[in-house]
């Protein structure tokens, strides 16, 4: 599709990130309720690193608690790349069959393995290394997740529990296709390779689904190039900045910096910050002060660690403080105690 149309709309660095800050509702927490809780989550919520779903929910919608992320609208799947998700319950389908393999041979196997796990459970539920064991598949018990008949509850801790669901009546292009949408909405300006990687399916699968929406696409010019932007959101990039949230504690695997290759580039173009930020094993959380990431953090128990890259002021210092203060987390009790490295 690159290169087939001519961009009629340029966008620089600044308005794509006040776009992703405004479709992402970092700027301003949203009331909660499910509409905002579905919001929240439109691109899912990745929850490999323990309560990270909620952490980022806590980061766009007021009230949160340790217990949000088992709101009955949600439900758990091996989501993209075959990570552990938080989903809207209602689109289970485009988390999971929007994934299923194009190719026959991929396709058989993630069927096959569905049908031997629906086999063994017989109703039951068990752990994931429980049922990968039996049957002797492995890891690769993950792959059955992308025929829409496998759910999943990791609650932070020892091997998730795995149980089988009814499959969904749901065309597999039409769920591919509504999670293409899903993606330009939250990380667009957006190429079909990109979806690609971030969905973990193959290049052409995503380029088939960028084509099916080619009417409802805008082609953009950005600082990386030739992207694709769903048209309704050209009203939304065009708007004027509004002022960004003083702080946000983002956890490790947040949708705002879920990215790879140029895209890390135009969100941190100083090479020394991106190493800090994606490091070659598990990543910190990104500390987002008005609208730009200017740290990491991380966490151990009550204690909260910031590694600030630039001078704060006493203010965004006390903002951030009270974020840390707030984080809903589970079985902490004591305040939070927050230790600054800068």
């Amino acid at each position: 599709m690159a290169g087939s149309v001519e961009p009629r709309l340029r966008v620089t660095r600044q308005q794509i990130l006040a776009f992703r800050r405004r479709v992402g509702a970092l700027d301003e927490r949203m009331p909660m309720g499910s509409k905002s809780l579905r919001r929240a989550a439109w691109a899912g919520l990745q929850d490999s690193m323990p309560r990270a779903a909620l952490l980022s929910l806590h980061a766009r919608v007021d009230g949160v608690e340790p217990s949000t992320w088992e709101h009955p609208s949600f439900a758990q799947l091996w989501g993209p790349r075959y990570s552990t998700y938080v989903v809207p319950k209602r689109d289970f389908a485009l988390f999971s069959l929007g994934r299923l393999p194009d190719d026959a041979k991929s396709r058989l196997r993630a069927e096959s393995i569905a049908e031997r796990l629906h086999a063994h459970l017989d109703g039951r539920r068990m752990t994931d290394r429980e049922a990968a064991g039996a049957l002797g598949i492995g890891y690769a018990i993950r792959y059955a997740a992308t025929t829409g008949t496998v759910a999943i509850r990791w609650e932070g801790a020892r091997a998730p529990t795995v149980w089988t669901v009814d499959a969904l009546e749901f065309d597999p292009a039409d769920a591919c296709r509504e999670l293409a949408r899903r993606y330009l909405h939250i990380f667009g300006p957006a190429t079909a390779d990109g979806f690609a990687r971030w969905a973990g399916i193959s290049r052409r699968a995503a380029a088939s689904a960028f084509a099916s929406l080619v009417g409802a696409l805008l082609a953009v010019r950005t600082p990386l190039g030739h992207e694709w932007l769903l048209a309704d959101d050209e009203p939304a990039i065009r708007a004027a900045a509004t002022a960004p949230a003083p702080a946000r504690l983002l956890p490790s695997g947040d949708s705002y910096f879920l990215l790879d290759g140029a895209e890390r580039e135009l969100l941190l173009p100083r090479p020394d910050q991106r190493e800090r930020l994606w490091t070659p094993r598990v990543w910190p959380g990104a500390l987002l002060v008005e609208g730009e990431i200017r740290g990491t953090w991380r966490r151990a128990q009550h204690t909260v660690r910031i590694d600030a890259w630039t001078r704060l002021s006493r203010g965004l210092r006390d903002a951030i403080e009270a974020e840390a203060s707030a984080l809903p987390l589970p079985g902490v009790e004591r305040r939070i105690d927050v230790v600054w490295n800068t």
